[in-house]
């Protein structure tokens, strides 16, 4: 059992114990012990009971707790509150902007134990009456519980990719021609379905083979001989599995793999309905066409793109050398400082540029002046270190994100700005913002003589939380004034920038840089995912901001001071 699922039962039991009003010392005690937890490097599986005990925030009785779980995958205790707690509460827990005391008055008042109820309480006005809540809160309900049933079945890339490859390594050990198609081909960041193509000429085969598998449940009404639809165990997500004959597999896979626009265009759809194919670039070949790859096969730009580019300019992984936007132990990062620079430098990255939480964001342990000066003295000494180990170049850069105020400042002083390599401006607070506030607020921040790169322009989280509204051309317009960086969030949830609007920012000729957020070692792969929307986006190489050579971006960023 890996630590994060160890922490999120130790979360549950925090909200349960909340929800049924417990020992408030006892649910303090605990919710320390999952944050610090949380960031705990060590495996837990690994540790001695009296190694648990000895862990920041943990002690002997939470020790126990974590024990129980390594050996039966549960506590009596979180089984008892399980037992005690409606089913639906579970779900209401989970709604944004309120927390379990808040889901105890909703229960105990209204008598309220799923979603669907408290959304028609909410719109009957009935929630707003309660105590300690009003219109404002009844009206952030309703709008997180709207949006989690808009997302209702969907995915995230990297969710989508994993069981994608969980079909695939299944149907690959019986069939010699299997693909993943659709959504998670073409890189989409929410996948809708799961979507594969199997070439085999008895497709009844195929679909006694699928039955055959007790984690998959086959929706019979809306399946057919040629495909099997159904889903996973416990998931609400589609999956859809087409058989076709060995010869149309080629014509399928690419069918499948396409946007209906792409599809729509230059004839591709007709000549697949003709002629049978042995590759994806024989079809583009055959109408005189430029190969596009999946990733961009959205019907919105390819083509236009593929008339002065080639596949060849994208930004790839290899394309990246170094790596911005990262957070250490000096803030809320689960690895030191030294220990993501020497992974970063293990990974064969020429630079590693730290970018702590700035002195605001308090709940991320964010960097005091004084905290600051500690930590460039550590980079200066680090940067000692990898200077003698003269096999190659690298070194960490001084960043910080820092946050985007109420007003558009950035929460140091101009003199503290200025002693960093470069600064990372990003909002994380006050995010109900109207657009003409969130505007006021990134207009100023990218105006700031000190600001490098524009973080998360949306803030959003995919499927948990939309971004505050922005006008991308504006804002992208300020960044090209300016001189600034925009992120592309390349977490799986977040994915910010938009890739749809990529093309817009180098049409004004702005620099993107694809970061990953790492607040741990192993977050440096997370760039994978940064890199699949950019190059869905068509970001070219020399575009990309981080894959600039250590001394490239040394003299822009002396250049721009």
């Amino acid at each position: 059992m890996p630590n994060e699922e160890i922490v999120a039962l130790l979360e549950l039991t925090v909200k349960l114990l909340e929800l049924h009003d417990e020992n408030e010392f006892k649910i303090k005690n605990l919710s320390f012990a999952a944050r610090a937890l949380d960031k705990e490097p060590s495996d837990l599986m690994a540790l001695s009971v009296e190694q648990l005990a000895s862990l920041q925030s943990v002690g002997k009785s939470i020790a126990a707790k974590i024990d129980e779980i390594r050996k039966t995958g549960t506590t009596q205790e979180l089984t008892e509150l399980l037992a005690r707690t409606p089913e639906g509460l579970l779900e209401m827990l989970q709604i944004k902007g309120i927390g379990p005391k808040k889901v105890r008055v909703i229960w105990q008042e209204l008598s309220i134990t799923d979603n669907r109820e408290l959304l028609l309480a909410c719109e009957n006005g009935e929630v707003s009456k309660l105590k300690g809540f009003g219109d404002k809160i009844q009206a952030t309900i309703k709008e997180s519980i709207l949006y989690a049933q808009s997302n209702t079945g969907k995915l995230r890339m990297e969710k989508g990719e994993e069981l994608a490859q969980i079909l695939f390594d299944i149907l690959e050990k019986q069939f010699e021609q299997v693909e993943i198609v659709g959504d998670v081909r073409r890189k989409n960041e929410v996948v809708h379905s799961i979507q594969l193509v199997v070439g085999h000429d008895k497709p009844w085969e195929v679909q006694q083979f699928l039955n055959a598998f007790p984690d998959l449940q086959q929706d019979e009404k809306s399946s057919s001989p040629f495909a099997w639809r159904g889903r996973f165990s416990e998931k609400e997500i589609p999956v859809e599995i087409q058989t076709c004959s060995s010869q149309q597999f080629v014509n399928q896979v690419f069918i499948y793999s396409s946007g209906e626009k792409h599809l729509a265009s230059n004839n591709i759809y007709k000549q697949l309905s003709k002629q049978v194919f042995e590759s994806d670039e024989a079809i583009y070949s055959s109408l005189n066409l430029p190969y596009i790859i999946p990733e961009m096969r959205e019907g919105n730009f390819e083509f236009e793109w593929s008339a002065t580019h080639q596949i060849e300019d994208l930004v790839t992984w290899d394309s990246l050398k170094g790596i911005l936007h990262n957070h250490s132990t000096y803030s809320d990062g689960k690895h030191t400082l030294e220990a993501m620079a020497d992974y970063c430098r293990e990974l064969g990255f020429e630079y590693l540029g730290i970018a702590d939480h700035s002195k605001t964001a308090s709940y991320a342990k964010g960097l005091s002046e004084e905290r600051i000066w500690e930590q460039h003295a550590e980079i200066e000494k680090l940067n000692q270190k990898y200077v003698s180990m003269s096999d190659r170049p690298f070194k960490i850069l001084k960043g910080i994100e820092s946050d985007i105020l109420g007003d558009g400042s950035l929460d140091y002083a101009d003199d503290v700005l200025k002693s960093f390599d470069y600064i990372v401006a990003s909002i994380h607070q006050n995010l109900k913002m109207t657009q003409e506030k969130a505007m006021s607020r990134i207009i100023r921040a990218v105006e700031n003589p000190y600001t490098t790169i524009l973080g998360h322009p949306t803030g959003r989280i995919l499927l948990s939380r939309e971004g505050y509204p922005i006008d991308y051309q504006k804002v992208i317009d300020a960044c090209a004034a300016n001189g600034v960086v925009i992120e592309i969030n390349a977490s799986p949830y977040r994915l910010d920038l938009d890739w749809r609007w990529i093309q817009y920012a180098l049409e004004k000729n702005v620099m993107l840089s694809i970061n990953p957020d790492a607040h741990e070692m192993e977050g440096y792969f997370d760039m994978h995912y940064g890199v699949a929307i950019a190059r869905k986006g068509g970001l070219l190489a020399n575009m990309t901001f981080n894959a600039l050579g250590l001394g490239e971006i040394e003299k822009y960023l002396k250049e721009r001071k």
